[in-house]
C-alpha cells in the first residue's frame, strides 16, 4: 500500500515538474544549500551519515568489510592531504581524470568526455563550489536517473592509502572534483564496488539524459567518420573499446600499447594532408593517463614529419598524458566498438543543432501481471507493457518513395536500478522490444490473437543483458505498438522507454484507460419464481435477511459440492464485502432482492470464471486475469492489474474462485463509491481525512 501511494505522489511531483535539470530531485532528502549553511553556522565540517566513510560505503565483496584490499584504507579530507586543495584547477579537463584501484575505466571514460562540453560538465559538476569560500566539507553533483535529475550530496571524506587517493585522482594534486564526482556517483549506486564493470553509454546518459548507439566497427556505415566528425560538433560524447575473449584478456596491453577490454574516450577527428593526400585522423584517451597507442600517427611517430608544421603544431602535443591521435583506418581495425551518446533537447543549448523530440514512458514488468517474456512464450507474450507511437512528419532528407516518405526515430529501453541491486545477487535482466504496425487507430491493449496475426515492423537487437538497448530506425508513416519485454517472463523489473524522433511524434501508452461497465442484473419482487423464494426463506430464517456469516455458510456450502472450480472457500471479509455493495438499505444484511441480484452476479462470475479456465485446472492463471476483467467489464491499466496479482493471487499465480469473485466484488464496490463521490463527472475526487478513512473502511 505505501509503495503504490510513494509512486502516485512521485508521478504528481514530476508533472509539476520535479526532476528536471533547473528543478533536480534532492536525493535521500538532502538539501545542500541547508545542509551547508547548518554547518557553517554550527561551524563544524559535514559528515554524511546517508553514504558514511565506512566499509560499507567502499563495497560488498571485493571492496567488502573483511577483504584484504580494503586494509589499510583511511578515510581523509582533502585539506589533510595537501596545503592548498582546489576543487577545479584552471577548468576541468581530460587530464583531470585519472584511474585508480577500482575497475570502472568506463565511468572515467564518460567523465573524460564530459569535460569537452562545459555546458553538459557544470550541469553535473554545479559551479561556485570550494575549499576556500564557505567551505564546509560537502560538496554536490547532478545525476540524470531514468528520466529525472537528481542532486546527490556528499562529504568529502576520501578513501586513501598510504597517503593517496585510492580512486580516481586529478594529475594536479592539489584537483578533487573529479574524486568527489565519482563519489556522488558511488552513493547514488550504493558502493564503490557497485561502480565496478560497465559501459562508456551508461555513464554518458546519467551525465547527460542523452540516449546513445553501439557500433560494431568491422561492420560499421561507410560514413561513420561523417558520424563521429557531426556527433562531436554536437557536443555528443564518445567511447570506443576493444573486446576481450577471455578473463585473462581484460586490461591486457597489446603489442602497440592499446588496452583491452578497457574504455576510451574519442575526443576528435581532423582530417590532415600527408604526403599530398587527405588522411582521417582520430583522438583518443586512455583514462589511465599514461598508456599510449605507439603506431602509426602516435606521439613522436614520424607521419608527423610530412604534415603542415601550424597543424602538427596544433594536433600534436607529444605529452605522456594518455592522449594520442591514430589513423582511422587503424582505429577500425584495432578497436571493436564505438559508443555515441546523444543529447537531448533539454541538454542541447545551442540553437544551431538539429534536436531531437523526445517522450519517455515509465513502466513495470511483474511477475504474473505484465511480465510476459518475448514472443517466444506466446500465452504471456501480449500481457506486456504496450505503447503507441504516430509518425506523421517525414525526415526533411527522407528515404524511400514520395509515396511512402519515412521517418528516423530512436528507440532505447533501460532498465533501472539494477547496479544498485548488485549487492543482493541481482544481475541484468536480458530485454529488447518489437514494433507493430497497426492497421487502425485503436487505444485497447492488444490481446494474443493480435500478436498471432502480425510480425514485428522492427525490433532491437538480439535480446541482450545491458542496462539500456536502443537502434535507429527509419519506418513509413503510420502508427505503431511497441512492446518492451525481457526475454523469459515472470521476472520483475522497472523500465523507462524513450522515443527520439526527428520530428514531432505523438505516443501514448495503450491500457492506461480505466472504466467499469460490470453486469448489473435488474431484479424485481415479482419476477422471482416461487422456489427461489421458498429456499430464501429456509436459508434466512424467520427475519427474512441473510447476514454475513450466514452468507459465508450458504455459498461455501454450494463450492464444496462443484468439483470443477478450486476454491478456499469465502471468507468473512468477502461476504461482508458483498453485503455492502447491495446492502441498499443499510441493515448490514440482504433481502431477498438484493440475494437474488447478488446470486445472479456469482452465476456470471462463475460462467467468465470456467469460459477462461483455457486448461480446466479449476483456477485461472494471472495473466489470464486480463480477458477475464475484460470479460467482466473492467477496463484496468497496468498498475491496477499488478495490485490485483500481489491481492489475489497465491504464490504459483494462480486465482482461485472465491480469491476471483472476491476481487470482481472489490472492484465494483470501490467504482460505485467513486461515481457517487464524483459528482460534477471531472473523473477526480476530494475527500476530508475522515471521509478516505470512512470509505477505505467499508
Amino acid at each position: 500500500m505505501s509503495r503504490v501511494a510513494a509512486r502516485l505522489c512521485q508521478e504528481r511531483a514530476a508533472a509539476d515538474g520535479l526532476g528536471s535539470n533547473r528543478n533536480a530531485i534532492k536525493y535521500l532528502k538532502q538539501d545542500y544549500e541547508v545542509l551547508r549553511w547548518q554547518c557553517l553556522q554550527a561551524g563544524t565540517l559535514f559528515k554524511d551519515e546517508e553514504f558514511p566513510a565506512c566499509p560499507s560505503a567502499l563495497g560488498y565483496q571485493d571492496l567488502g568489510p573483511y577483504s584484504f584490499r580494503t586494509q589499510g584504507i583511511i578515510w581523509k579530507r582533502p585539506t589533510e592531504l595537501c596545503a592548498n586543495p582546489q576543487f577545479i584547477v584552471g577548468g576541468a579537463t581530460r587530464t583531470d581524470v585519472c584511474q585508480g584501484e577500482l575497475g570502472d575505466c568506463w565511468l572515467l571514460a564518460a567523465i573524460a568526455s564530459l569535460t569537452l562540453n562545459p555546458d553538459v560538465l557544470y550541469r553535473v559538476v554545479p559551479k561556485a563550489q570550494s575549499f576556500q569560500k564557505d567551505y564546509a566539507g560537502i560538496f554536490h553533483f547532478q545525476f540524470w536517473q531514468y528520466g529525472e535529475w537528481v542532486d546527490v550530496v556528499v562529504d568529502d571524506r576520501l578513501p586513501t592509502k598510504n597517503g593517496k587517493l585510492l580512486f580516481v585522482h586529478s594529475e594536479e594534486g592539489n584537483e578533487f572534483w573529479s574524486a568527489l564526482l565519482e563519489k556522488a556517483y558511488a552513493k547514488l549506486n550504493g558502493s564503490y564496488e557497485a561502480l565496478t564493470g560497465g559501459s562508456t553509454i551508461e555513464g554518458f546518459e546519467d551525465f547527460t539524459g542523452g540516449i546513445s548507439e553501439s557500433y560494431e566497427l568491422r561492420r560499421a556505415p561507410s560514413n561513420l567518420y561523417q558520424i563521429i566528425q557531426k556527433a562531436l560538433r554536437a557536443g555528443s560524447l564518445l567511447g570506443c573499446s576493444i573486446d576481450v575473449t577471455t578473463a585473462a584478456e581484460i586490461e591486457a596491453i597489446t603489442s602497440l600499447k592499446l588496452v583491452k577490454g578497457h574504455a576510451y574516450s574519442v575526443t576528435g577527428a581532423e582530417e590532415v594532408y600527408y604526403r599530398g593526400r587527405p588522411e582521417k585522423l582520430v583522438r583518443l584517451r586512455n583514462p589511465w593517463g599514461e598508456v599510449e597507442w605507439t603506431g602509426a600517427w602516435s606521439d613522436n611517430a614520424p607521419e608527423w614529419n610530412y604534415v603542415d608544421p601550424k597543424q602538427k603544431q596544433a594536433l600534436d602535443k607529444q605529452v605522456d598524458d594518455g592522449e594520442f591521435w591514430m589513423a582511422f583506418s587503424d582505429f577500425q581495425r584495432q578497436f571493436t566498438r564505438l559508443e555515441i551518446c546523444n543529447l537531448t533537447p533539454d541538454t542541447l543549448t545551442s540553437n544551431e543543432v538539429n534536436k531531437w523530440d523526445l517522450t519517455l514512458f515509465n513502466g513495470q514488468w511483474r511477475r504474473g501481471s505484465t511480465a510476459g517474456g518475448c514472443r517466444n512464450y506466446q500465452a504471456t507474450y501480449w500481457t506486456n507493457p504496450q505503447f503507441k507511437i504516430q509518425l506523421d512528419e517525414p525526415d526533411d532528407d527522407h528515404e524511400g518513395s514520395l509515396n511512402e516518405p519515412c521517418c528516423t526515430i530512436l528507440v532505447g529501453l533501460m532498465q533501472k536500478n539494477r547496479r544498485r541491486q548488485k549487492k543482493m545477487g541481482e544481475a541484468l535482466l536480458s530485454i529488447g522490444y518489437s514494433l507493430y504496425q497497426l492497421a487502425s487507430n485503436t487505444d485497447i491493449h492488444a490481446n494474443r490473437a493480435f500478436f498471432a496475426r502480425n510480425q514485428p515492423a522492427a525490433q532491437s537487437d538480439p535480446y541482450v543483458n545491458l542496462r539500456e538497448v536502443s537502434r535507429r530506425m527509419k519506418l513509413p508513416r503510420g502508427e505503431y505498438l511497441i512492446v518492451p519485454s525481457t526475454f523469459e517472463p515472470y521476472k520483475n523489473g522497472d523500465f523507462c522507454l524513450r522515443v527520439f524522433a526527428e520530428k514531432q511524434a505523438k505516443t501514448q501508452m495503450i491500457g492506461d484507460v480505466v472504466t467499469a461497465k460490470p453486469y448489473e442484473p435488474y431484479v424485481d419482487n415479482k419476477d422471482i419464481d416461487e422456489e427461489f423464494k421458498t429456499l430464501f426463506q429456509k436459508l434466512s430464517g424467520e427475519d427474512c435477511e441473510v447476514t454475513a456469516i450466514e452468507l459465508q455458510t450458504i455459498l461455501n456450502r454450494v463450492l464444496a459440492k462443484r468439483k470443477d472450480i478450486k476454491s478456499d472457500g469465502f471468507s468473512i471479509n468477502t461476504c461482508r464485502e458483498m453485503i455492502s455493495l447491495l446492502d441498499i438499505n443499510g441493515t448490514g444484511t440482504l433481502g431477498l432482492v438484493e440475494f437474488k441480484t447478488l446470486w445472479m452476479k456469482i452465476q456470471k462470475y462463475l460462467e467468465i470464471y470456467k469460459q477462461v479456465d483455457s486448461d480446466y485446472s479449476g483456477t485461472i492463471d494471472s495473466h489470464e486475469m486480463r480477458n477475464a476483467l475484460r470479460e467482466a467489464g473492467f477496463t484496468l491499466n497496468d498498475q491496477v492489474q499488478q495490485s490485483i496479482v500481489t491481492r489475489y493471487a497465491c504464490s504459483k499465480l494462480t486465482i482461485d474462485f472465491d480469491g476471483f469473485v472476491a476481487c470482481m466484488i472489490r472492484l465494483e464496490t470501490l467504482f460505485k463509491m467513486f461515481h457517487l463521490l464524483d459528482k460534477d463527472k471531472s473523473g477526480v475526487i476530494q475527500l476530508s481525512l475522515a471521509e478516505w478513512l470512512c470509505c477505505t473502511l467499508v
